[in-house]
């Protein structure tokens, strides 16, 4: 199967390898001293110097190639827009083609030897080993460009043979770095940094896929371990004179202050992240990666005020990339819409809808969203503004990879709401804050969260439900928004009262569908916040198996598989049994019994 996979690799780029010169005289030392070179340059903000260095040989050395599609990806991430996917995926395919033509060429005999006896990996060459693991990573990073491409994976999963070779080459390149003997250290440790780098990566990217994803995986032959990925990554970082010691930390900053917060509700290790901020942010002072991570590590700590300065000296830092600025620009709408400066939050959304091409559907839609909690919104320029947003926004609807946004499926729908619901919505932007799972940061500012709590009870008290067409699905909001602020207010059994209310709904929900499991797996983990692991587990599989077909349904299934492996302690594929353990006498009176 592996030489299947790795011959459809060949025959897909051999029209691109084709269309290469012979390499011209740059040997692998200088190859990873410039791409070192690069590196320092990218994270002190010199993009154009990072690029002069490794355009010029892009075509044919495979380090060099390797950082130009790598710093294309990064920019294709930036902006979402299609034109800089297809750039960095032709820079990808250039660059595997590069590896390609390195890569140590085997007859079909030598193939079928290596499945039944272990390669010698002593007579081949510093460049072929190389080769291998370039080729692994271009391989890693053009399925983490599929991975953005469709919130949904569906892409994903139709590419699962060709991410099933990526799999293969790098463990094949982790059996080179433990069988192998070095004459050469250097080459070893380079080498070392690169497959703790994308092993790591490849194993935390696998195990945060939702359980039905991975046994599709399973199914042709691979998987993911979280606590091994991490492993792996932390071990690749250890190593400072390492080629990808920088992209290790990055990595693990990312999965600990981004993905565990919008995919994940387990706990990210914010000790480590101030740690390697510190030791990171002495060596790029300037840099805008790392001073965006820092006010993204004071933000989910909490210290929302401390955030908007570094998240402002962060955007300040650089020019080239002005998609970099929309970035902070988000995070510090945020952060403002958790303080309820509603003005100040207005600002940064406006900065967006105008300025970045993203998603104008996702920027207008949270434009009015923020408009509307402000208490001039019945005013008659500001119900203009808004009613003109609400109409423009469906207008510019997109796909991505061949996709709509389920964010923009999601804007859409409740702009539909607000015209069906006579130009009113029941506190869009703090909807907003629930589905971005944004309650996790309030938690950690208990002032910040009661007057949110505030607000939802002065909404419940005022509401006219007699005025609205979709009685129950306001109704039941406002439950779910009241139940999730409990929750973290550490009140128990009021946030199960609220919670337990929304599920009543059950029948009557005429839109907001997601409102129902959404309620359920804040149940849960209420439940997994007083040690009740097992019943948590029951919840959240009823979650799981009795609700489809609803808004942001893969986001919550991300937070649910992130949830089980929390509780069950078990690597993903061990999941499934864990769950069927329960029984059914405890899952049927997890929905009945108190917690």
């Amino acid at each position: 199967m592996a030489n299947m996979d790795e011959v459809e690799a060949e025959d897909e780029f051999l029209d691109a390898e084709e269309s290469i010169v012979a390499p011209a005289s740059m040997d692998l030392d200088t190859a990873m001293m410039e791409s070192k070179q690069a590196i320092h340059y990218f994270f002190n903000n010199d993009f154009d110097q990072a690029k002069k260095i490794l355009e010029p040989w892009a075509d044919s050395s495979m380090y060099h190639s390797l950082g130009n599609s790598t710093f294309a990806f990064v920019e294709a991430i930036l902006t979402f827009e299609q034109k800089h996917i297809e750039k960095a995926s032709e820079a990808l395919k250039q660059c595997m083609s590069v590896c390609q033509k390195q890569r140590r060429k085997n007859t079909i005999a030598q193939n079928i030897g290596k499945m039944v006896k272990k390669p010698n990996y002593d007579c081949y060459s510093s460049d072929e080993i190389h080769a291998e693991l370039c080729y692994a990573e271009a391989l890693l990073i053009k399925s983490l460009l599929t991975f953005i491409e469709d919130e949904t994976l569906v892409t994903f999963v139709k590419a699962g043979f060709k991410i099933r070779s990526c799999y293969l080459s790098f463990k094949e390149c982790q059996t080179i770095l433990k069988t192998r003997k070095w004459r050469n250290q250097t080459h070893r440790l380079h080498f070392e940094s690169g497959v703790r780098m994308g092993i790591g990566t490849f194993n935390l990217m696998i195990s945060l896929l939702p359980g039905r994803i991975i046994k599709l995986l399973e199914f042709i032959g691979f998987s993911g371990d979280k606590a091994f990925g991490l492993e792996q990554l932390e071990a690749g970082f250890r190593e400072p004179n390492g080629l990808r010691q920088v992209l290790c930390a990055l990595t693990l900053l990312s999965f600990n202050l981004i993905v565990m917060y919008v995919l994940a509700d387990s706990q990210s290790d914010l000790k480590w992240c101030e740690k390697t901020l510190n030791e990171e942010l002495v060596l790029y002072p300037n840099g805008a990666w790392f001073l965006f991570f820092k006010a993204r590590l004071e933000l989910v700590k909490g210290n929302v005020e401390d955030s908007l300065s570094w998240y402002t000296k962060s955007w300040k830092s650089q020019n080239i990339w002005p998609q970099f600025h929309h970035l902070c620009y988000w995070e510090m709408m945020w952060a403002h819409c958790l303080q309820r400066q509603w003005d100040d939050a207005l600002i940064y959304a406006e900065h967006l809808e105008t300025e970045s091409n993203w998603s104008k559907t996702i920027y207008m839609y949270h434009k009015a969203a923020i408009l509307m909690m402000k208490k001039d919104r019945d005013e008659p320029a500001a119900r203009k503004i808004i009613t003109e947003l609400m109409s423009q926004a469906p207008t510019h609807k997109q796909r991505i990879g061949g996709k709509s946004l389920p964010m923009e499926k999601f804007a859409i729908k409740k702009t539909e709401r607000y015209f069906a619901q006579k130009e009113t919505l029941i506190l869009p932007a703090l909807e907003l804050l629930l589905v971005w799972n944004m309650f996790k940061v309030l938690g950690n500012r208990p002032e910040l969260l009661l007057n949110i709590y505030k607000m939802v009870e002065d909404e419940e008290s005022s509401l006219d439900l007699q005025s609205l067409e979709h009685q129950a699905d306001s109704k039941a909001l406002i439950l779910l928004l009241k139940g999730t602020c409990l929750r973290h207010m550490r009140k128990p059994l009021q946030a199960e009262e609220c919670l337990r209310k929304v599920l009543l709904f059950d029948k009557q929900v005429k839109d907001d569908t997601y409102l129902l499991p959404y309620a359920a797996v804040e149940l849960a983990l209420l439940a997994r916040d007083q040690d009740k692991a097992q019943m948590a587990i029951a919840l959240l599989e009823d979650a799981k198996k009795n609700y489809t077909g609803y808004s942001l349904e893969s986001r919550l299934h991300f937070r649910i598989h992130s949830a089980l492996l929390e509780l069950t302690g078990k690597k993903p594929e061990e999941i499934i049994g864990v769950i069927n353990g329960v029984g059914e006498e405890e899952s049927n009176a997890s929905t009945s019994t108190h917690l």
